[in-house]
């Protein structure tokens, strides 16, 4: 299912490469103590934690970053400290990023409901959010269509191909909007991340940089740009025709295991997690094509983006899913160097690679993959 894939949980291209110092002023109705604000944001790989009181709904952050830096308010009501907070029940945030110059919230009940000013990032952040809204509250209403029907039906094809096919639809309409608002703002910061919500979770860097091409050269030329077109030309490096660059990694008894040992034979490079819902819920149709496939010159290498000191997981969860192929991890969560080789930012994702070592299938999940290997091999 397209729809369940995951992404980074900060994908934006948030590198300008230079101090960032930042005022957040905010007033949200008239919340006192022990209500707390959090501010949420990465550095530097890390997640950076810092929080304030609000008195009679005021508040303020200051600080220096950096970078521009996508952030995250949240408003504490019970003051019971963000690590507690119950994470299935609806959270009251805002999106904000972190940019020279004071950037003002305002609600008159919530920060979900607050007004963002004060900031030319932030005000266009909102204009780019207001604009892909049509189809962000479809895929929102999609999301709830497929958690709200019974845990048999989910499991149904037919019920697959339902939702496959309007989040199908649904990505199309985002596609345009975000090109749409690309070419209305060449120069706008926002755009970066549009070409993100363009490119989806399987970018097509051929799609991706003639769009790119059109944005303002200052915006080009900035560190952010930049970022961007390396990105894109990671894509290009690992495209369908490309040979496939060579990676070596630990696997579950700590043996180095590199890609290239796999010469000879069609490999299926997976791209997976324990912790990954839709990796789960796609392994059975991988274990399927690999049992129907093994004895054909075939076989699978799973590259894990598990957590630092989640190998027990890792090895749990190949057991568990009946995984009884190659696997391998370095343990650094989205870090993975294999991962950032071929510019992984969704999981699930795979490659098919042939004997000579050529990429020639991208994204096989489903039906895809037994229909692809068949056309290599024959139908079993």
């Amino acid at each position: 299912m397209k729809k369940l894939i995951l992404f980074m949980l900060v994908a934006s291209p948030a590198v300008l490469f230079a101090q960032e110092k930042y005022v957040i002023k905010g007033k949200v109705g008239s919340v006192n103590p022990p209500s707390k604000i959090f501010l949420t944001y990465s550095a530097d790989g890390k997640r950076m934690s810092d929080s304030t009181a609000i008195k009679n709904g005021a508040f303020q952050f200051s600080g220096e970053v950096k970078d521009i830096s996508q952030a995250t308010l949240l408003l504490d009501y019970k003051g019971i400290g963000i690590m507690n907070i119950d994470r299935k029940s609806k959270q009251d945030v805002v999106s904000v990023f972190l940019v020279n110059g004071t950037t003002t919230i305002n609600s008159a009940d919530s920060l979900s409901h607050a007004t963002v000013t004060g900031t030319k990032v932030n005000e266009d952040n909102v204009r780019y959010k207001t604009f892909v809204k049509p189809a962000t509250d479809a895929e929102d209403a999609l999301t709830a269509e497929y958690y709200a029907a019974p845990k048999e039906k989910r499991e149904t094809k037919e019920f697959g191909d339902y939702i496959d096919k309007k989040d199908s639809v649904i990505g199309v309409q985002s596609k345009e909007l975000n090109k749409q608002f690309i070419a209305a703002n060449p120069d706008s910061y926002m755009s970066l991340q549009a070409l993100r919500g363009m490119g989806g979770p399987y970018p097509d860097p051929n799609e991706l940089q003639p769009v790119f091409s059109k944005l303002s050269p200052s915006l080009q030329k900035s560190a952010a740009g930049v970022k961007y077109q390396t990105y894109l030309n990671t894509l290009k490096a690992v495209a369908v025709g490309a040979m496939a660059p060579d990676f070596a990694q630990a696997d579950t008894n700590g043996k180095m295991i590199s890609l290239s040992s796999f010469k000879g034979k069609y490999v299926l490079v997976d791209f997976w997690a324990s912790w990954c819902g839709p990796c789960r819920a796609e392994n059975p149709n991988v274990v399927k094509a690999f049992n129907n496939y093994k004895g054909k010159n075939f076989t699978i290498l799973g590259v894990s983006l598990d957590r630092p000191g989640k190998r027990d997981a890792w090895i749990k969860a190949i057991n568990h899913d009946g995984l009884t192929w190659n696997h391998v991890s370095d343990l650094k969560f989205w870090d993975n160097d294999a991962a950032k080789l071929y510019g992984i930012q969704a999981i699930p994702q795979n490659l098919l690679i042939d004997p000579s070592g050529k990429i020639i299938a991208k994204d096989l999940f489903g039906d895809d993959l037994e229909k692809k290997l068949a056309e290599l091999f024959g139908k079993i």
